[in-house]
């Protein structure tokens, strides 16, 4: 669920719950494009990238509601296979949607690759409380030769313990910069290389910047620059 939803003035994000007959519900108006605002973040990684996701083939590792699924469909891809470890978050708009595999209950890290039927042209990564590190030979082995990945870099998730600050929050931008250059290596060793960077548009659900890394699996001679995308990231979303 997208958050649209309360009971007794209270959000709720959860499915399957059971209320009170004289539980007041109200829906708010939908205002996104996407049905969350995961789908923002992938629209700016395609706008600032270049991403052609006609005709594509894809996988959004970490689907949850289904925001990167919808951007992608939104973007002209034929199919989505939607993974994730949870149960009953995907969008129902998307639930429903012929181009969609929904791939819920699915550890990603230990995926039957038999499973996904078609070489795979694009691949994100959201994924929460897990590091990156462990999605990318998954990736990679799916992944064809010319193929692409953009992945969601949550500083929270990829710091040290204590690195991270009140509230989950990692506001140094030095954690920052040494959390991207140590995923852009950990991509590296699973032969996924940077060809592009940049931060996210919004900031995750507890307030922490989070950035957008592009990859392949040829080299490239982009001049990456995550000083200075962090430095912009902060001068931009910065309280």
């Amino acid at each position: 669920m997208a958050g649209l939803v309360t009971v007794d003035g209270v959000v709720e994000t959860k499915s399957g719950q059971k209320f009170n007959v004289d539980s007041e519900f109200a829906v708010k108006e939908k205002l996104l494009k996407y049905v969350s605002r995961g789908g923002i973040k992938l629209e700016k990684a395609i706008d600032s990238f270049g991403i052609d996701l006609a005709n594509c083939y894809t996988v959004d590792m970490g689907a949850s509601t289904g925001g990167f699924t919808d951007c992608m469909l939104m973007n002209g891809a034929v199919k989505v296979y939607a993974l994730d470890v949870g149960y009953g978050q995907l969008d129902y708009k998307l639930r429903v949607d012929s181009r969609v595999i929904n791939m819920e209950k699915t550890n990603i890290r230990y995926l039957d690759m038999n499973l996904i039927a078609k070489p795979i042209d694009f691949i994100s990564i959201d994924v929460s409380f897990i590091s990156l590190r462990h999605m990318f030979p998954v990736a990679s082995a799916l992944l064809k030769d010319d193929g692409a990945v953009m992945c969601l870099i949550k500083p929270q998730f990829e710091a040290g313990r204590e690195q991270v600050g009140k509230k989950g929050i990692v506001r140094d931008d030095r954690v920052h910069l040494d959390v991207i250059e140590k995923v852009i290596g950990y991509a590296a060793l699973e032969g996924l290389y940077p060809h592009g960077l940049d931060y996210s548009p919004v900031k995750g659900t507890k307030g922490n910047i989070e950035y957008l890394l592009y990859l392949k699996k040829s080299e490239s001679d982009s001049d990456i620059s995550p000083r200075e995308v962090v430095a912009r990231a902060h001068s931009e979303l910065d309280d």
